[in-house]
């Protein structure tokens, strides 16, 4: 795993990345004090439109707060006036009457009692009025004491309004409280906003958080223009607050509360960003970062472009003939990079030289290598020759003999005799000598014996499943005469077994795991049939080649057949196996090869 961390990490030993690490830490000083002062003045002109936006809320407010605070100083001066008429109702009723027909501001004017009674307001009944189940007096008796609140429907009016409840007492008992009525239309008439098309939006809230105005209209709702999850009883304070949320809607505003009369009515404004100036100190943030960013990108192009100039084009160019030539490209030495600096030259000059000795050298080296390997070839061709003349020889000989047991003999050395020449004229015939083909090798031993020991007619079936096996010539050999010695024992010993219509001879060469080979060669046996002991040379032979191969042999009957099976292991031959592994870096680690 490290070694995989390591490779991942070896951009980091570039030159180019290590120069534009440096430069980093050359320039990073002036770049922390461009953000500091940038961020600082950024941050003073965003407290400065946020003053702003306190100050345009607050005005927006004036009005309504102007109303509000009359409406609350006229309930409490006509409470005098309503605690000595009380007793007569008409008269209190009239003195209400004409209060709000004086002022043309309020809608209603009236008294209600503790217990949702009114005898005393400015409706014109004669009969009392029952405020028992109004909101406005629910609310009232909820938390009894000085309260701005909307209803959507009054009593009297019937249209929205927004009431202003002032306690009435006599000595310290109340009695009830006296109730003025405004439209919303008139409190929202005087939101001093130029700003509502723009995305401006001014709220009215009491302490309660419950809204009382709202500029809203037909495309826009209340939502689209409060923060989200935020109760409006959370942003209640003395002071002036200002504050960045998602709106209902899904859009960032700004929202800045003032309050319109403390500690009960406060205004609440949502601003857009594009309307509070916002976007511009957003790019100033944004110029903050990248005017750093961008000396730091210029420095380092400028850099990379000088170094490009005068290193690592003439490395490049350097790595790209050593990689030619780790590849095998041999044709003639690199060029001599002349136009690089004097010490990228020297490097080319001396590498042109290594180059040029080293062609001369694998010449010299190619030509003794086929050299010997002409006079090898012809080592094993004429062994061959001399096996073949040889089991020519035993063959004329076997021919002049009359004795049964010695020709039998004779016949068997033939075979070894053949077999050995078969082998070396495969070796002389193979491409590599430092490789042999034991699967072809055996099949051709096969055929051999087969054309020569089976007599025409004969009913014997031979069956072969032979795998391509590359094995050293020290193993390919044991491994064939081996073969050639089962193979011919079990054509002695082959017999037509039970239920069979004839005998049988079959062998198999297989490559079972990884590294490990499997020879096995059986027969038939018949009824009658007894199977040799291993008491004899042929037996000898194979248990010296199985030394050999460092192998486990084992032979037995198996139901109708005897079975020889070898275990060995396989020892790769280099030249087939060997791959030239070149890696193309532009710098030698440790086991590279090339």
């Amino acid at each position: 795993m490290f070694r995989r961390i390591s490779d991942r990490l070896d951009f980091t030993r570039k030159l180019g990345f290590r120069l534009g690490a440096l430069l980093s830490v050359a320039i990073l000083p002036l770049g922390l004090i461009s953000l500091i002062q940038n961020f600082n003045l950024v941050a003073e002109a965003e407290r400065g439109v946020e003053i702003a936006l306190l100050g345009r809320t607050a005005s927006a407010a004036a009005g309504e707060r102007a109303l509000l605070q009359s409406a609350i100083g006229s309930a409490d001066a006509l409470g005098p006036a309503v605690l000595d008429a009380m007793e007569r109702p008409q008269v209190c009723s009239e003195l209400l009457r004409n209060f709000i027909e004086r002022s043309a501001t309020y809608v209603f004017a009236g008294f209600v009692a503790l217990d949702g009674q009114s005898s005393c307001n400015s409706s014109g009944s004669s009969l009392p009025l029952d405020f028992s189940q109004a909101d406005g007096f629910r609310k009232f008796m909820a938390a009894p004491g000085t309260l701005v609140t909307s209803v959507e429907r009054g009593t009297v009016s019937g249209r929205p309004v927004v009431l202003v409840m002032q306690p009435l007492y006599r000595d310290s008992e109340m009695l009830g409280y006296i109730s003025l009525s405004l439209t919303n239309e008139l409190l929202r008439s005087t939101h001093n906003l130029n700003t509502g098309g723009n995305g401006a939006r001014i709220v009215t809230f009491n302490q309660r958080g419950e809204i009382l105005t709202s500029d809203t209209d037909a495309e826009t709702s209340i939502v689209d223009i409060l923060p989200q999850n935020v109760e409006l009883v959370s942003l209640l304070s003395g002071t002036e607050t200002t504050f960045r949320a998602r709106a209902g809607n899904g859009q960032t505003r700004i929202f800045t509360v003032v309050p319109a009369v403390p500690g009960l009515v406060y205004a609440l404004g949502s601003w857009s960003p594009r309307t509070a100036g916002v976007g511009l100190f957003q790019i100033s943030r944004f110029g903050a970062v990248t005017i750093p960013m961008a000396l730091w990108l210029v420095s380092l192009a400028v850099a990379y472009f000088a170094v490009f100039r005068m290193v690592l084009r003439h490395i490049t160019v350097l790595r790209s003939q050593m990689r030619r030539f780790a590849i095998g490209n041999r044709t003639e030495p690199p060029a001599i990079l002349a136009d690089a600096p004097t010490e990228i030259c020297d490097v080319s000059q001396t590498f042109h030289n290594m180059a040029r000795i080293l062609i001369r050298d694998e010449e010299a080296m190619e030509e003794a290598v086929a050299e010997k390997t002409v006079l090898l070839k012809e080592v094993h061709h004429r062994v061959k020759n001399n096996l073949q003349l040889i089991a020519s020889i035993i063959n004329m000989q076997s021919r002049v003999i009359d004795d049964p047991d010695a020709k039998r003999v004779l016949r068997s050395v033939q075979d070894r005799v053949a077999a050995l020449a078969t082998i070396y004229r495969n070796l002389y015939q193979a491409e590599h000598l430092d490789a042999v083909e034991a699967g072809r090798l055996i099949c051709d031993i096969i055929n051999q014996m087969v054309n020569a020991s089976v007599e025409p007619g004969s009913n014997l079936r031979i069956e072969t499943n032979i795998e391509t096996l590359v094995l050293l010539p020290d193993q390919a050999v044991p491994l064939s005469l081996l073969a050639t010695e089962a193979f011919t024992n079990a054509m002695k010993y082959a017999g037509v077994a039970p239920g069979e219509a004839a005998p049988w001879v079959r062998v198999d060469l297989a490559t079972v795991a990884p590294g490990q080979g499997l020879l096995e060669v059986a027969n038939s046996i018949g009824a009658n049939s007894r199977q040799s002991e291993g008491t004899g040379l042929g037996s000898q032979l194979i248990e010296a080649f199985t030394t050999q191969l460092e192998g486990q042999a084992t032979a037995g009957v198996e139901g109708n057949s005897f079975v020889l099976r070898l275990h060995f292991g396989i020892e790769r031959a280099n030249t087939l196996a060997e791959t030239r592994n070149v890696v193309l870096t532009s710098a030698a680690r440790p086991g590279a090869q090339h």
